[in-house]
């Protein structure tokens, strides 16, 4: 071989895949002319790592959830097929299902519901898109409920897309720093999204709830959003770095369960991204419940949050929570212990604490989930005019929507029964219910679609 120059079709009949070490491998092996001998010692430091090769057996997962009827008999087994699938990762070492578990997208990605742990690695596809959606309640004191839902709807943002340039909040300045100092954050695109989308809630199940506490009757707020745009394209980058690792490690692994090794220069860096939008997605909160205080001319009495679509850290262990409320107290930086659990608009919003237990793994349901997928809901209810479904289920309730138009997909009819929930919460040990927030009235975006732009025009 020293007799020749090399080329790349020769380190792939050596069995090399072609990369980007081929140009200076061949530039070595001609320069200092090495023999077959010196080639396939030299060609040793390229290498690549075995692959990692999937469980050949589900790893085991605790089920907090049973099958009270027909209904909820497929959509359990629905959920246990796809989370067996997911606890074949690699890298998973633990798991576990919620009562409001449901399916979301092929078989192999973690439902709804679903809490997944894995040692020394972060999946991007385990906490979805909706990077920190996530629950704030403020406690107004005795403010007239019906005045505090007028003045949040004066102030919150449903829908598609962020704030008129006239209407934006103040980005804090820490916060921008936050984002300027690191790399998946610092862009044009970012930082424009994440000024343009701060106080707004976006649109599906997100919502804005005003009730009365049922210990003290105080007026509360608990709205229900994620980090929108910064939180999606992070994710997107997220995706694209976890592909990468995925193909060098484990082509093997679902695609939708790809992961970034922690201990990386690319996971340290996400990690710390992840840690930057949640400190916005709270902002995301706080601006709005702070504008009905100041809308109102009101002192907040107490304030809390929590977030149920994010990962959490135990030493190497990293729990990545699919919609699962965190109650380990080593979970959340914040100091209080009280967790937030929303039902659906007709029932209360449950404030929970709880202990962290062999089967529940530090977490407890994130709402009433669903049984059936939005289009099949509309199916069934087609038999009644949208008002007749409106009416008969938010009866008593003030309930608007900022678009106007009714989604029937968010009445309550829409999720499982919330008795059922509750009872599986404490049959399983998924946290005590410590207070209710009774349910005076809310806003949802509606159906924006039905009178889109492009809709009207066609």
């Amino acid at each position: 071989m020293n007799n020749y120059k090399i080329n790349g079709h020769t380190l792939i009949n050596l069995g090399y895949t072609p990369a980007p070490w081929f140009k200076e491998a061949i530039m070595h092996i001609n320069t200092h002319q090495l023999s077959e001998e010196e080639i396939h010692a030299y060609l040793q430091k390229f290498k690549p790592e075995p692959f990692v090769e999937l469980h050949q057996e589900a790893i085991n997962f605790s089920v907090n959830i049973k099958a009270e009827n027909e209904l909820e008999t497929e959509n359990v087994e629905s959920v246990l097929r796809t989370m067996k699938e997911v606890m074949k990762t690699p890298t998973v070492v633990n798991g576990a299902v919620m009562p409001d578990a449901c399916p979301t997208g092929g078989v192999g990605t973690i439902p709804v519901g679903g809490v997944v742990a894995s040692r020394n690695a972060i999946h991007p596809g385990m906490h979805s898109a909706d990077i920190c959606c996530s629950v704030m309640l403020t406690d107004y004191g005795k403010a007239d409920p019906k005045l505090i839902l007028d003045a949040a709807h004066s102030v919150t943002h449903f829908g598609p897309g962020g704030r008129d340039r006239n209407k934006q909040f103040r980005f804090p300045s820490d916060l921008l720093q936050a984002f300027e100092g690191n790399t998946l954050l610092h862009d044009k695109e970012m930082i424009q999204a994440a000024r343009k989308h701060l106080g707004t809630q976006g649109d599906g199940n997100h919502f804005l709830f005003v009730g009365r506490s049922k210990n003290t009757g105080n007026t509360m707020v608990v709205t229900h959003h994620g980090s929108r745009a910064p939180g999606a394209i992070l994710f997107k980058r997220g995706m694209a770095i976890a592909e990468r690792f995925r193909q060098k490690l484990s082509p093997k692994t679902l695609k939708q369960n790809a992961w970034i090794p922690f201990d990386s220069k690319e996971g340290q860096t996400y990690w710390e991204a992840l840690q930057i939008i949640r400190a916005w997605t709270k902002q995301n909160h706080t601006c709005i419940h702070d504008a009905i205080a100041e809308r109102m001319n009101i002192s907040v009495e107490n304030r809390f949050w929590n977030e149920h679509n994010f990962v959490f850290q135990e030493d190497d262990i990293f729990y990545h929570a699919k919609g699962a409320t965190p109650i380990s107290k080593s979970f959340l930086p914040e100091s209080n212990p009280l967790r937030l659990i929303p039902l659906n608009m007709a029932e209360p919003v449950l404030i929970v604490e709880g202990d962290v237990t062999a089967n529940n793994l530090g977490f407890a349901p994130h709402g009433a989930g669903r049984n059936m997928s939005r289009r099949q809901h509309k199916k069934s209810q087609a038999h009644r005019t949208i008002q007749e479904v409106f009416e008969e289920e938010t009866k008593g309730l003030d309930v608007r929507f900022f678009s106007d138009e009714i989604d029937i997909s968010e009445l309550p009819s829409a999720y499982k029964n919330a008795q059922t929930v509750r009872r599986q919460m404490e049959e399983f040990g998924l946290g005590q219910v410590v207070d209710e927030v009774l349910p005076y009235g809310s806003i949802m975006a509606g159906d924006w679609q039905r009178n889109a732009p492009w809709r009207r025009k066609s």
